[in-house]
């Protein structure tokens, strides 16, 4: 399996274009749900005759009026090379939509786990694409591949393996759940005669992480005034919680050892465990100044990716969703995507304090 570094030639572009702007939106919805019943949402999609689109392209508009053109003089003039000229340039087009078809047919596509992404930023999908490469002729493979979702720069893979990894750009999406809809699978391969297309539509759906936006952190803890918040939550040694593996110390009990790891020749490493000092604390909306709820939720965005580098333990409550104190990465991920589902309720309870949550309460 190769990984191509897919070339952008194409600008980003968020509005459609102008001949896409005057069509009606009555004919654009009709179109959707034909689509969607002809290719309906699968996790893995293989290109087929019943899926691929052909039409000539611009270019292949002016070679059938050359054609015609040619073939009208031949016969004015009763030259028969002009006619079979014609002729011979009619053979190249017919040859081009054979061609054409077979450059997507047969193309399997599936998604990949997507990377982490922040709102506003562009959000890469990565794709598999399995090609239709012959045994017996190698050299047959699918090349100047465009995909591209709805209304978004493209990335061309000018020539692909018999397996390979595309990562198509969604520019600027918002925080929350993302459905980028259909990716658009284009080529006009061999001559730029035809333009062959299809859509896939792999049912991506991803979380959008809120756009962190530094502030000061303020956790909420049943504590007095005369002790400091930031004391509380952290981690110390203890027996309670594996935190993880650190390099072996000579002299040290050895049922600390991870003898798995050294199984695999990793080497002697020793467990580490850890337990949480002090009383739990809190990141609650309600302490989070900003202006309106979307810079509050990117504060907060903020204060746990800035807490979980302290590998310091909290916990979220966000409007109805408690989440419990913890640490790690599962758990920041657990707190991103609460905050970044959260939507803004009619009303808060501002009586909704830590002192009121139940402490055996799971995240809803």
């Amino acid at each position: 399996m190769s990984k191509l570094n897919a070339s952008n030639n194409q600008p980003s572009n968020s509005k459609p274009s102008w001949w896409q702007r005057a069509i009606p939106i009555s004919v654009t919805k009709r179109w959707d749900r034909w689509l969607t019943t002809r290719l309906p949402p699968q996790k893995y999609i293989t290109l087929s005759h019943r899926s691929i689109f052909i039409l000539p392209s611009g270019f292949g508009l002016f070679w059938m009026g050359l054609i015609v053109l040619l073939y009208l003089f031949g016969t004015n003039y009763q030259n028969n090379l002009v006619i079979g000229l014609s002729l011979l340039l009619a053979s190249v087009f017919h040859t081009c939509i054979i061609y054409s078809y077979k450059n997507l047919a047969g193309l399997s596509f599936n998604a990949m786990s997507p990377p982490i992404a922040y709102a506003g930023d562009s959000s890469p999908f990565p794709i598999m694409l399995t090609g239709n490469a012959r045994n017996k002729h190698k050299d047959t493979t699918h090349q100047q591949i465009c995909l591209q979702f709805k209304h978004q720069r493209h990335v061309r893979l000018k020539h692909m393996e018999q397996q390979s990894v595309a990562t198509v750009p969604f520019e600027h999406p918002k925080r929350g759940y993302l459905n980028p809809g259909r990716i658009k699978v284009s080529s006009n391969f061999p001559l730029g005669l035809c333009r062959a297309w299809s859509y896939v539509d792999l049912d991506i759906h991803h979380v959008i992480f809120a756009k962190p936006e530094a502030s000061d952190i303020v956790l909420s803890s049943q504590v007095s005034d005369s002790d400091s918040q930031y004391e509380h939550g952290k981690l110390r040694p203890g027996v309670d919680d594996y935190k993880g593996l650190r390099a072996y110390v000579p002299g040290e009990s050895l049922k600390q050892v991870a003898w798995k790891q050294w199984a695999q020749d990793k080497g002697m490493l020793s467990k580490e465990f850890a337990e949480p000092e002090g009383l739990p604390v809190w990141l609650t909306l309600a302490n989070t100044n900003g202006k309106d709820i979307e810079q509050q939720l990117s504060r907060l965005a903020w204060q746990v990716d800035k807490l979980s580098q302290k590998q310091q333990i909290f916990g979220l409550l966000l409007g109805q969703t408690v989440i419990n104190q913890h640490t790690g990465e599962a758990h920041r991920i657990a707190c991103q995507t609460a905050i970044a589902t959260y939507q803004a309720y009619p009303s808060i309870n501002p009586d909704f304090t830590p002192s009121s949550v139940n402490a055996g309460a799971e995240a809803t």
